[in-house]
């Protein structure tokens, strides 16, 4: 279910809790007689008012389209932003993303901070690109054009194309929303891929597509097995991403055209609603990466981040591992799940071969690029619910520290300037960071005061040992070197 959250009133900071007051005319002027948007709808209490949550029906194109018409940063805060975002991901450990485009991220404009940030030397994670077709029904000549513009591997170990995808064509989009039935792809589908495939097999450009669906799926699969009898795949990287219902069928069908499958933690997020509409038995295998691995086909461990789940890896090691939802919920046999290790290959050496950059990085080998994280806790044998938690305190990326906390914290770069001067990440930390009240009182931004214990409590009575257990509560809970980053909420993202 994609939903946005349109804040109340200014003075809310954090989108997960309600706001105490409300515009007469509702969250960003939405009335109460407001009728439904088409591909939408507008959440109202008990006593009809917009609540401020606004729900994508039955896909996520409402959402996307409202993300863009937002207002835009002059572009030294959009740089700034964007280091701020690497330095958040470096925070967790990462050194290296495979991006896979997006809606309303058209290239090469919307590329030209990452391409800035890349001249500066400011980068501090590695960025793999695909192209993703910005224009229904013209997709093929958006292709058409960006073939004559790079190609596959144009660029650096820093930044560089990775290929196409993860949209190909729109008539192949099968938006995976649980709370909504399987969406039946148009009859024009086949037709329009294989124009698109045909261009990219011709041109040897590796390509990507979002598979959600079984039914989708065979599909897509009938349409590259007629492209591949026409222009043989050979030595081509192309994958599906996602694949959470696919089945040994399309499994092997894959496997014979020299595919690979990129998985993600959707389930972790989604699975209450994928088993509360198809069962708790449907869900045992979405996906079955278990499966996947027995039968030698390429396999990768992502977020899809930042709009469909969280950036935080740990979450995807986390679902991997325990088979469970970040709400608690049980969704994997125990033998399907995986070891800490298989994940952890999984989400360095096996995310390689999706970028073409197999025995370059992934592990620390001689010859390999020069990334790794001393992290705060031992992965492979914290509690699994303390995976989550888990974040870095060295990360080194091209042989230069680019992160450092706790014992490493005089190691640090200088401090990055936030711009805007209002900009969240002034107060707010990353994912899953506690509040820094400091910084929330030089910021303006009202917080609990600590209660301030004395003599007379006893005469009136006081929460001050309710305070302390709560305290003591939120620490067990909060990262180990947390106290670095600073303040933020489990909510936050970029």
């Amino acid at each position: 279910m994609k939903r946005l959250r349109i804040r109340p009133c200014s003075s809310c900071t954090c989108t997960a809790a309600p706001c105490s007051t409300r515009p007469p005319c509702g969250p960003a002027g939405i009335r109460r007689i407001r009728p439904t948007p088409p591909a939408g709808e507008i959440q109202h209490d008990s006593d009809g008012n917009p609540t401020g949550l606004l729900i994508a029906r039955p896909n996520a194109t409402i959402l996307y389209a409202t993300l863009a018409k937002g207002p835009k940063l002059p572009v030294e805060h959009q740089i700034n932003s964007t280091r701020h975002f690497m330095r958040e991901l470096n925070r967790l450990g990462l050194t290296s993303i495979i991006d896979a485009g997006g809606g309303y991220q058209n290239y090469p404009e919307d590329y030209e901070v990452i391409e800035e940030l890349h001249k500066r030397g400011e980068m501090t994670v590695r960025i793999a690109y695909n192209l993703f077709t910005q224009r229904p029904k013209e997709e093929k000549e958006d292709f058409a054009r960006w073939i004559k513009m790079t190609e596959p591997g144009e660029g650096d170990d820093y930044y560089r194309c990775n290929g196409a995808g993860e949209m190909l064509v729109f008539s192949a989009a099968d938006f995976e929303d649980f709370l909504e039935p399987r969406p039946d792809l148009p009859g024009d589908m086949e037709s329009e891929l294989k124009g698109v495939v045909s261009l990219l097999a011709a041109n040897k450009w590796p390509f990507r597509l979002h598979a959600t669906y079984n039914e989708s799926i065979s599909r897509f699969l009938d349409v590259y097995e007629e492209v591949n009898r026409e222009i043989p795949f050979e030595g081509l990287h192309w994958f599906f991403d996602h694949c959470e219902t696919i089945d040994e069928k399309n499994l092997e069908r894959v496997k014979a055209l020299g595919g690979g499958i990129a998985v993600q933690c959707r389930m972790a997020y989604q699975g209450e609603y994928f088993m509360d509409r198809y069962g708790k038995e449907a869900a045992e295998h979405t996906p079955p990466v278990r499966r996947m691995l027995e039968m030698g086909i390429p396999v990768g461990a992502g977020t899809d981040a930042t709009r469909v789940a969280s950036y935080n890896p740990w979450v995807t090691l986390y679902w991997l591992t325990t088979g469970k939802t970040v709400g608690g919920a049980q969704m994997y046999r125990e033998e399907d799940c995986l070891s800490r290790e298989e994940a952890l290959r999984l989400y360095t050496q096996g995310s390689t071969w999706f970028s073409s950059e197999t025995g370059k990085k992934g592990t620390i080998a001689p010859g390999q690029l020069a990334d790794m994280a001393v992290l705060s806790e031992d992965y492979f044998t914290v509690p699994e619910e303390d995976i989550k938690k888990i974040e870095s305190v060295l990360t080194i990326m091209d042989g230069k520290i680019v992160y450092a906390t706790g014992p490493f914290k005089d190691l640090d770069p200088e401090p990055i300037p936030v711009l805007p001067e209002w900009s969240p990440i002034a107060v707010f930390g990353g994912y899953g960071a506690p509040l820094d009240p400091k910084k929330a009182a030089r910021a303006g931004v009202p917080f609990q005061q600590e209660h301030q214990h004395s003599c007379h409590c006893h005469e009136h009575g006081c929460m001050h040992s309710a305070f302390m257990l709560m305290e003591g509560m939120a620490n067990a809970s909060r990262p180990k070197y947390s106290d670095f980053w600073g303040s933020g909420c489990g909510c936050f993202a970029f």
